[in-house]
C-alpha cells in the first residue's frame, strides 16, 4: 500500500520537516555528482557500519556516522519513499511535539534504529544508510497521536504468475 494523504490537517507550516527533506535532497544531489569511487569514499566517511562501530568503539569519530548516515540514501527510490512518508506524517507529528522536540525525536528514533540494527547484526560491514529508522519513529508517533486519522492509500495491482 502506498499512502497518498491523511485526514489530519496540520495547524502550522512544518518547518523542521521541510528542512529535513531539503537537507536529504541536497545531500542526495551531491551524492549523484560523485564518481563511483568518490561515492565509496564518501560512504566510508559518512555511512555507518555495525562492525566498524564495535571495532572502534573507543574512537570518537565512529559516532559521527550514526547521525550522518541518516541523511544518505542508497538510491532515488529509497530517497523518494522516505521523503514522501516524512512529508505525509511528519507535519502532524511536528505540530504536536513542536519543532525542537520533533527534531530531537527524529534524530533519537533514527539513533535507536541504528543501534537496534547494530545489535542484531554486529559483524555486518554493509553500509547502513537512510532515514528509514527515523521515518519509522515518525510513523509510530503518528499512529499513537492520531489513532483515528484516516489515511488514503493506493493499493497497486500486482499480478502473480
Amino acid at each position: 500500500m502506498i499512502p497518498l494523504r491523511d485526514s489530519q490537517p496540520s495547524r502550522k507550516v512544518p518547518v523542521v520537516t521541510i528542512l529535513l527533506i531539503a537537507l536529504n535532497l541536497l545531500i542526495f544531489l551531491y551524492q549523484s555528482t560523485l564518481t563511483e569511487w568518490e561515492l565509496v569514499l564518501f560512504f566510508h566517511r559518512f555511512a555507518f557500519t555495525p562492525s566498524g562501530f564495535f571495532a572502534s568503539i573507543s574512537n570518537r569519530q565512529i559516532y559521527w556516522p550514526i547521525l550522518t548516515s541518516m541523511f544518505l540514501h542508497g538510491g532515488l527510490e529509497h530517497l523518494i519513499g522516505n521523503m514522501w512518508i516524512l512529508w505525509l506524517f511528519g507535519d502532524n507529528v511536528e505540530d504536536h511535539l513542536h519543532p525542537i522536540k520533533y527534531l530531537l525525536f527524529y534524530i533519537g528514533t533514527g539513533f535507536v534504529a541504528i543501534m537496534a540494527h547494530t545489535l542484531s547484526m554486529p559483524h555486518s560491514d554493509v553500509f547502513t544508510v537512510g532515514a528509514s529508522g527515523a521515518i519509522a519513529g515518525v510513523m509510530g508517533a503518528y499512529l499513537i497521536l492520531y489513532p483515528k486519522a484516516r489515511v488514503l492509500t493506493l493499493v497497486p495491482f500486482m499480478p502473480f504468475f
